[in-house]
């Protein structure tokens, strides 16, 4: 590779990108996977972190709920350590290629949804979720708080297996690579 700006790219240079892309697309699942693990051992909570991701996504999947969804509610904690202050801004973003865009939104406002059950403890509005009334996704991300976030920190329940899940984010995340458009 000999450019040193984009615009100087020969179409071979462009094809060397391409399969650095395909490259990192191929290692996503196992890089998100790895997040996951990340929130093991956190003590702050009834179960740690990663048990709560795993017991949302058993949940979702025991309800009969869609592949993509199960893993959503897998994934959806994943970036609190990377984004701590927008954890599902930073997660919705990353999976927004490979998801509907109602799971896209009900990542992107699962946090605030999720202060309808604590907002009162800690000073915050927890109908604060209610600016949100008119959009179609309302209900899908409040029914995703109730049933599978606000609960999933039971230390009785008896989660799924990480290696059931697997298969799943590979399947959802198997997308090729394709420059930015529109």
């Amino acid at each position: 590779m000999q450019f040193h700006r984009m615009d100087d790219m020969t179409p071979t240079d462009f094809e060397v990108l391409r399969e650095v892309h395909e490259e990192n697309l191929h290692k996503l699942p196992a890089l998100l996977l790895s997040m996951l693990d990340l929130l093991g051992g956190d003590e702050a909570y009834p179960v740690d972190r990663r048990a709560h991701s795993l017991q949302a996504a058993t949940r979702a999947l025991r309800d009969g709920r869609d592949e993509e969804y199960v893993v959503v509610a897998l994934l959806h904690d994943i970036s609190e350590t990377l984004g701590p202050l927008n954890h599902g801004d930073v997660i919705a973003a990353i999976l927004k290629p490979f998801i509907s865009e109602s799971n896209y939104w009900m990542l992107e406002h699962h946090p605030l949804f999720q202060t309808y059950f604590y907002g009162t403890q800690v000073g915050v509005d927890p109908n604060g979720r209610d600016q949100f009334r008119d959009s179609p996704y309302f209900d899908q991300t409040a029914e995703f708080c109730a049933l599978y976030d606000e609960v999933s920190f039971d230390p009785d329940y008896v989660n799924e297996s990480i290696e059931v899940f697997v298969p799943m984010v590979h399947r959802v995340l198997n997308k090729a690579w394709s420059p930015p458009s529109s």
